[in-house]
């Protein structure tokens, strides 16, 4: 089969490569991938040397949807033919996270990534794709979707009427927009593009803010919501910005602690968040559970990923450079 492996430092590293077709064991399964969707970690573990720490050579990206072509003994959850994702944390079926040799194993790093056209894995490790999405849109639920839907509903209990902050148009904030819409959510979106607020307002928004224009976002989600601020704030950037959402979060408010675009560390003003009662609530995707049950709410919603570019195997290059633009949604890579 073709595989693609970083050999070394950078995209120089990486290579197309011929490798030997994998074969299940007991309680495995042989998937023939047919989608890979791509995401920050993958671009930032490429381009910072971070898979070198795994042992090299080693898979790239986490995220898959394809069909089971093999049965290892005792594998009795799907049958040849069905159609499956992965969940993101390797062996994470519900409750808290199982933090193994002091990490929480997922795919991509510690676990082998999926930029193949065969992966062998655990049963237990996947989960039946939507029966209304395509590979590539099933392909894209395992880490953003998921993240998603763990930060407002499986953490968030949250409720129509309430209001959602979505930092930026990448594709766990334009999953976490489609989801706090269906559920009757008001949904506030920032970004730096005009262009992107209209589009998101397209799938539901009902505001946007850009930041370059309003550098102080917060001051204007207090505004939008008459001082009261937002019920659930999404927190994409990390770094400085955390102090942002809890000026901008409301009293018994939700901040969920995502994404690490403007630093690994985040610092914030304790008072506010005191006086606020606020929760701050790091986001880790989440269990096998949580993707079942959002697997179900995507059939039954209608949901439909927003892909802003498809990619064939061969090309997975090129979509690096797309994703690395600052994509509208996700990129995708198909076999």
């Amino acid at each position: 089969m073709k595989i693609w492996q970083v050999l070394g430092s950078g995209r120089g590293g990486l290579k197309l490569v011929e490798a030997p077709k994998p074969f299940p064991g007991t309680g495995e399964v042989l998937v023939r991938v047919r989608a890979v969707s791509l995401n920050y970690r993958d671009r930032l573990s490429i381009d910072n040397n971070g898979y070198a720490a795994y042992g090299l050579p080693f898979t790239p990206c986490s995220d898959l949807a394809g069909e089971i072509e093999g049965l290892g003994t005792g594998a009795s959850r799907f049958v040849v033919g069905d159609r499956v994702i992965n969940n993101f944390n390797a062996g994470w079926v519900d409750g808290p996270p199982p933090r193994i040799a002091g990490v929480v194993p997922s795919f991509g790093g510690p676990v082998p990534g999926v930029l193949a056209e065969y992966v062998v894995a655990p049963e237990a490790w996947l989960v039946k794709a939507p029966e209304s999405l395509s590979y590539a849109e099933a392909s894209t639920l395992p880490c953003c979707g998921l993240t998603a839907w763990t930060s407002l509903v499986e953490l968030g209990r949250m409720r129509p009427g309430e209001t959602v902050v979505v930092q930026g148009t990448g594709g766990m904030s334009i999953f976490a927009l489609q989801i706090a819409a269906a559920a009757g959510a008001e949904v506030i979106v920032t970004s730096s593009s005009d262009s992107k607020l209209e589009r998101a307002k397209a799938l539901g928004a009902r505001h946007g803010i850009n930041r370059t224009a309003r550098t102080d976002w917060a001051a204007a989600v207090l505004e939008l919501t008459g001082g009261q601020g937002a019920d659930h704030i999404l927190e994409m950037a990390g770094g400085a910005n955390l102090a942002s959402s809890v000026a901008a979060v409301a009293p018994g408010g939700r901040i969920s602690l995502i994404g690490v675009i403007g630093s690994f560390d985040s610092s914030f003003p304790s008072v506010p968040a005191i006086q606020a009662q606020a929760t701050i609530q790091a986001i880790y995707v989440g269990h096998r559970r949580g993707l079942e049950n959002l697997v179900r709410a995507v059939d039954q919603i209608g949901l439909k990923p927003v892909i802003e570019a498809e990619f064939t195997f061969a090309d997975f290059l090129s979509a690096l450079d797309t994703f690395a633009k600052g994509p509208f949604g996700k990129v995708v890579v198909t076999l």
